[in-house]
């Protein structure tokens, strides 16, 4: 079994998937590429590496005949091969790129080999280094407990899903989908858009509040299929329907209530760069 997950790099997002099987990372090569070469966008990281990978099979280079492809979310929210490394084949391929960063990403992608060894024997520390993460980027205490909670339903509704026979990848994205169309009324990708978002995470982007409906979607669709069990796509659909639409009426009330629309196009980019010149102004006094 494969786990994607993001890691941070210098306030940099980089794909990642651990192995299971072979307890080890693989690591998107162009998301490193693209910070070793100080790249302004994916294209041009992509271009480079193409050249260098064409170079170093020239070459006779084995660490790129070893490397291979796997799955990886992309900008788009769709799946796609990427050529990834395992963290010696990483390690290799940095001396390649002459870079400023050759040694803080070397020294980087040894932390994150020794972290997971350390989070499998204590997976408290997975949460802790979550935590670390957040708030080096700037995300406030209160966002980050939600965030974190937001991870464990997350897990225990794929958990559900994988056990009631839901393709993994293609699968959950099209009931995640179905789960964010019934209580905020858009795609996922229609989600990202509204927000300005392209290769970041959609949930690192919401609110308080739209963490919270998507929260409460997904647990109820979590606690539905414990109860009925759905075995088919269509049935599943028909849980996430129902379990998102658990969250459109509670979504629906609040905003009567509060009169604050709870769908926002506010990124936490955006967030954290409004909020600087108040944190400046704290400094200052």
């Amino acid at each position: 079994m494969t786990m994607q997950e993001l890691k941070i790099f210098e306030e940099k997002q980089i794909r990642t998937v651990w192995d299971e099987v072979q307890e080890k990372w693989y690591f998107c090569i162009i998301d490193i590429v693209q910070i070793l070469t100080e790249s302004k966008d994916y294209l041009t990281a992509r271009k480079y590496w193409n050249k260098l990978k064409q170079r170093l099979v020239l070459e006779g280079n084995e660490t790129v005949t070893n490397c291979h492809q796997l799955k990886l979310r992309a900008a788009d929210g769709k799946l796609r091969y990427s050529d990834v490394a395992d963290l010696e084949q990483m390690l290799r391929l940095v001396q390649s790129i002459p870079s400023k960063k050759a040694e803080p990403i070397k020294r980087w992608l040894a932390e994150v080999g020794a972290e997971r060894i350390q989070q499998m024997q204590d997976p408290e520390l997975g949460i802790q280094q979550s935590l670390m993460d957040y708030k080096r980027l700037g995300y406030s205490d209160n966002w980050i407990n939600q965030r974190l909670k937001s991870i464990e339903i997350r897990k225990d509704l794929t958990d559900q899903w994988k056990a009631h026979n839901v393709e993994e990848g293609v699968g959950y994205a099209t009931l995640t989908d179905i789960i964010y169309q019934a209580w905020a009324g858009l795609t996922a990708r229609e989600y990202k858009n509204l927000k300005g978002l392209h290769q970041e995470n959609l949930r690192d982007n919401m609110t308080n509040e739209e963490l919270v409906m998507n929260m409460l979607a997904e647990l109820t669709t979590t606690n539905i299929t414990k109860e009925e069990h759905p075995q088919t796509m269509s049935e599943h659909a028909r849980v996430a329907e129902r379990g998102g639409s658990v969250a459109r009426v509670a979504k629906e009330a609040f905003e009567e209530q509060t009169g604050k629309k709870v769908v926002s196009s506010l990124s936490m980019k955006q967030y954290l760069k409004s909020q600087q010149p108040k944190l400046d102004l704290e400094d200052e006094q």
